[in-house]
């Protein structure tokens, strides 16, 4: 399905890679941590229409995760005050709806782990035997976690995630915000940068932020939604990029 063998990502100065989706099937913890978090909440404040699939790769995927709560609550009609990160998962604002579902991710990766997707691991061998640096762009405060689990962690010497975004006042996908500064920290001009990513909020960041090639992966947001958004090339797996 995919001109992919075209595209040889060793030949460029620098791959930033999505995590949840991309690297690591994180993003079926992510989607199994939202629907427990959002079906509870639906029902508790009897709020219609019910929690979808859909709605997760609409409202929730490769966004911040307070950004994500407000586009979803919003889509329904429903405004809660934005309230602090620091807020208790108990707390009916933005923050403490987030951290409740953060709960419920940190426990379903500490009970069941996670391991990288074994096409994806083949590429970023490939990359590395290659010398070509490698970042991490995600929207997940747990990014670190995450890779640290896999195995991965030492694997990319530049890693742009949640807490950073949040450090640095960096937007959220689709802004361009975080994929540039991946970009910077990595040192490599943006026409000479690849970008990776599985959800339609990351693929239009890395379009913004101007990246020579923004490489779609397709998990099931569908292959022509992708490329709507900015991707150059869809790909089922990672195995598809390898040299």
């Amino acid at each position: 399905m995919t001109d992919a063998p075209r595209h040889d990502l060793t030949a460029f100065d620098g791959v930033l890679f999505d995590l949840d989706g991309v690297l690591t099937p994180t993003a079926e913890v992510h989607m199994r941590a939202w629907k427990a978090m959002f079906d509870e909440l639906f029902a508790d404040w009897n709020i219609q229409p019910p929690y979808t699939e859909r709605d997760y790769f609409d409202y929730v995927d490769g966004k911040k995760r307070y950004d994500g709560v407000a586009s979803l609550l919003r889509s329904r009609d429903v405004e809660v005050p934005w309230g602090d990160p620091s807020d208790p998962p108990e707390a009916d604002t933005i923050g403490g709806i987030g951290n409740r579902k953060n709960v419920m991710f940190s426990r379903i990766l500490r009970e069941e782990g996670v391991l990288p997707y074994p096409g994806s691991l083949r590429l970023l061998d490939a990359l590395q035997e290659a010398g070509v640096p490698m970042a991490v762009v995600s929207s997940s405060k747990n990014a670190r976690d995450v890779l640290a689990a896999a195995g991965i962690l030492d694997r990319f010497p530049v890693i742009v995630d949640g807490l950073v975004a949040e450090r640095d006042e960096l937007a959220s996908k689709p802004a361009p915000d975080v994929f540039a500064e991946g970009i910077k920290l990595l040192g490599v001009a943006p026409d000479r940068a690849a970008a990776v990513e599985d959800a339609i909020s990351g693929v239009a960041s890395a379009a913004a932020a101007n990246c020579a090639l923004v490489v779609g992966v397709n998990r099931g947001v569908g292959e022509d939604d992708l490329r709507d958004a900015g991707a150059h090339v869809v790909v089922d797996d990672l195995e598809e990029l390898v040299p």
